[in-house]
């Protein structure tokens, strides 16, 4: 069997390759067995994979990835063609109409704006997308329930907000913030599990807004803040193991001496900002 000509012809080599894996006699039995439910998981790992090696600024993981990611198109693609549904240029038709039908500003006559201008605006022009598809719709419609929790919930709250549906200010948010802590702990005074549960989760469903009030990605937020708790906690590790200790074995108080020297330790390491007395 042939190879596809990959240098000259890239895109419709991988799609060859697909076709090719696709086969139901001589194909990948693997490949051939899956379809749309089974290789959505994978979507969604390569596109966490593509973020992770955006945040480590690896730029040959970064090109891995993508290649990863857009294996996962072309195998969507290729099970929809063999259904009769659309094929990978319908798809690539389908989003190069989109961008030009949503930058009037760069394609059309329309007047060229600032980037929040533009943002509000291309929100605008998506709303009245989703009207026009159907009359009948929510404004909360086609927000994807296979979304991270808290990013789903900013999504929620974005849309609640494009029709009036916000707090006016983020001290607002605050307070309501406040109050939903105040709720946790009568929960918690209860001993009810399933209040708490319920407390909790409207607590970081109100900090999910004060994050989208503030212009701040909690999805990113968190994870970041996951990365800062794991660099952390190996530091204390590491320090333990150096006295010939496991952290099992050490006591709170030591571990948290070894946590602070770490925050210590990161701050020493940041940069001093650039001012016009400190030049770099």
């Amino acid at each position: 069997m042939a190879t596809p000509n990959l240098k000259s012809h890239p895109i419709s080599g991988l799609l060859e390759i697909m076709a090719k894996l696709r086969d139901p006699e001589t194909g990948c039995p693997w490949d051939v067995e899956q379809d749309f439910s089974t290789i959505a998981p994978y979507t969604i790992e390569e596109a966490y994979e593509v973020a992770d090696a955006v945040e480590r600024d690896h730029m040959p993981d970064l090109q891995d990835e993508l290649g990863d990611l857009l294996l996962q198109v072309v195998f969507h693609a290729r099970m929809a063609e063999e259904k009769g549904l659309f094929n990978f240029n319908d798809v690539v038709a389908s989003i190069s109409d989109k961008m030009i039908r949503r930058h009037p500003h760069v394609f059309g006559s329309a007047v060229q704006r600032s980037s929040e201008t533009q943002t509000a605006e291309w929100e605008t022009l998506k709303a009245a997308e989703r009207i026009n598809a159907d009359k009948g719709s929510s404004v909360l419609d086609d927000i994807p329930l296979s979304f991270p929790a808290l990013k789903r919930a900013q999504k929620l709250q974005k849309r609640a907000a494009s029709v009036g549906f916000d707090w006016p200010d983020h001290e607002r948010v605050l307070d309501k913030v406040h109050e939903e802590i105040e709720e946790v702990v009568e929960a918690v005074q209860e001993a009810d599990t399933a209040h708490i549960a319920e407390e909790i989760g409207d607590l970081l469903f109100v900090c999910t807004n004060l994050g989208r009030k503030l212009k701040v990605d909690v999805e990113t937020a968190t994870r970041a803040a996951n990365a800062k708790f794991e660099r952390r906690f190996r530091h204390v590790e590491t320090r333990l193991e150096q006295q010939s200790k496991a952290p099992q074995d050490t006591s709170l108080d030591e571990m948290e001496a070894l946590w602070v020297e770490a925050k210590r330790l990161e701050r020493k390491k940041k940069p001093e900002p650039v001012s016009a007395d400190n030049p770099s």
